[in-house]
């Protein structure tokens, strides 16, 4: 990793170790109010996945913070990966604070990646909140059982996963796989990581990574009753940039505990540089609130303003640590980092992700 990349991890951790938001604005909400109106918080994903429960926790904090209590509600936009999404965004002109769209990782990769089905441009928006996440891959208990912190008694074991696509945010997941050794038959076309779970669940896959929030409310139930074993988290990031245990999930080893100890599996050079870039792009910095460009100043500032009330809320960080888990929530300045921080990406490991779809998937993006 060059000295420029690796300043760039540590910026970014640095941005995402705030557990509060950057407060203040440079102006006042003046002459803002919402009465009356209704706010589409739209996302181009299914309602059954991640970024479906991170949507409808907020909206109803939403409509309460923001001037004159709008009515919020949850739109969903699914299609090719989220970019059909992304891109009916760009082209929105509603700048009066009624519209606000969700972005994801799988919004933000075949952003990084090139892809030409990408008619979206970040630079174009502009983020009032950005929420880290974290992920688990957990296996049924069969194969479970024969799980004891590394994958290496499982490697003549033919997976099963429902995929969104390669460049869709599973790229994280199908890119440790690799790593690991495992022999994964990705089966590709579900339109959310919901729908991935349900293949789990009907024993049409034998391996399936969600989302914090949605593992904690739909996976964490099949642990308890024996129906799913959890293997590793993706991690987190400490202050200097390094993978650690995810703190809503501190029991579990990381993906980096788990690649040391599966023989073959490597924590350093370009692959582990790789993966550790989108896994910043899709977990560390992953889901964003973004208002239409042309939005004005005391438009954004009442947004801002709405989230800075909602994260000092008393009982924010009891109801986030059950809905969504332990991970930064930032506004202002520190969203403005993290959007930037994740729609960035070294040549050097996009070049060796692009190769790698090529090579494992038939996927050329030129």
């Amino acid at each position: 990793m060059t000295n420029a990349t690796t300043r760039q991890w540590a910026l970014t951790a640095a941005v995402l170790a705030a557990t509060t938001a950057i407060s203040g604005t440079a102006a006042t909400a003046q002459g803002v109010d919402l009465s009356g109106e209704t706010v589409e918080f739209v996302i181009p994903f299914a309602e059954s996945g991640g970024s479906a429960r991170w949507a409808n926790f907020f909206a109803p904090l939403l409509s309460e913070a923001l001037p004159g209590n709008p009515t919020v509600v949850v739109r969903y936009r699914p299609g090719a990966g989220s970019t059909e999404g992304a891109n009916w965004f760009q082209q929105q002109t509603t700048d009066d604070g009624t519209l606000i769209f969700g972005t994801s990782g799988s919004t933000q990769f075949p952003y990084l990646l090139g892809d030409p089905r990408v008619r979206y441009e970040y630079q174009d928006w502009q983020p009032v909140l950005a929420s880290g996440t974290g992920g688990v891959v957990y296996l049924p208990p069969d194969l479970g059982a024969r799980f004891d912190g590394d994958f290496d008694d499982l490697q003549d074991e033919v997976f099963l996963y429902g995929s969104q696509g390669a460049t869709t945010l599973d790229l994280v997941p199908l890119l440790a796989f690799q790593m690991l050794g495992l022999d994964v038959d990705a089966v590709f076309g579900i339109e959310g990581r919901g729908d991935g779970r349900l293949m789990f669940e009907r024993g049409e896959a034998n391996i399936d990574y969600q989302t914090s929030s949605a593992y904690i409310q739909s996976v964490q139930p099949l642990v308890d009753q024996g129906l799913a074993v959890p293997a590793f988290s993706y991690g987190a990031l400490d202050a200097d940039g390094n993978i650690v245990r995810d703190p809503t999930f501190p029991d579990l080893p990381s993906f980096r505990e788990v690649c040391e100890a599966t023989a073959g599996c490597e924590t350093e050079g370009t692959a582990w540089d790789a993966w550790k870039a989108f896994f910043i792009s899709g977990f560390a910095a992953q889901k964003l609130v973004y208002l239409p460009g042309s939005t004005p100043d005391e438009v954004v500032n009442a947004y801002t303003e709405a989230f800075n009330a909602i994260l000092a809320r008393d009982d924010f960080a009891e109801m986030a640590e059950a809905e969504l888990g332990v991970y930064p929530q930032l506004t202002g300045a520190g969203a403005q980092s993290a959007s930037d921080q994740a729609t960035i990406v070294s040549d050097e490991a996009r070049e060796f992700v692009l190769n790698w779809l090529m090579e494992s998937y038939g996927v050329s993006l030129n």
